[in-house]
């Protein structure tokens, strides 16, 4: 499976297009559209290198999500851009995998997205009303039974 337009968008949407390196609320050198590999201070990048990073991370996300098993499209989108956010070491331990994989339709993987909406600033977990938003997004993408 591939992650449709709607999931693409979806990502687009919460992580922004910066060109030039920035540090994102939790401190990590980002660059593109949320890209946080071998990215340098002072770094800068054009349109069509932030799209090429976006789809090889988008890849790494996938191949995450494709262990799962059959999902649904939205499903589908909604998780990939949950492990495109938090990263695919913090998803394969995470209780949301273990619940989509036991059953993809249980109703509490709902709540298991909404627990991922903290960062660390400083040393001390805060909540990031940008993750809360994000998480709402892709649990309810997730659960749209509609076809994307």
């Amino acid at each position: 499976m591939k992650t449709s337009q709607n999931g693409i968008t979806l990502i687009k949407s919460f992580e922004g297009l910066r060109l030039s390196a920035y540090r994102c609320p939790a401190g990590h050198l980002t660059i593109g559209y949320g890209h946080t590999s071998n990215v340098h201070e002072g770094m800068t990048i054009t349109e069509q290198q932030a799209e090429k990073l976006l789809k090889q991370d988008i890849y790494f996300a996938e191949l995450a999500v494709d262990m799962l098993g059959k999902l649904t499209q939205n499903q589908y989108d909604a998780l990939v851009s949950f492990v495109f956010n938090v990263g695919n070491r913090a998803f394969s331990s995470s209780r949301l995998r273990r619940y989509v994989l036991a059953n993809p339709n249980d109703p509490a993987i709902r709540q298991e997205f909404l627990r991922w909406i903290y960062i660390t600033v400083k040393g001390k977990k805060q909540v990031s009303k940008g993750l809360q938003n994000r998480r709402h997004a892709e649990s309810n993408l997730y659960f749209n039974t509609e076809i994307s």
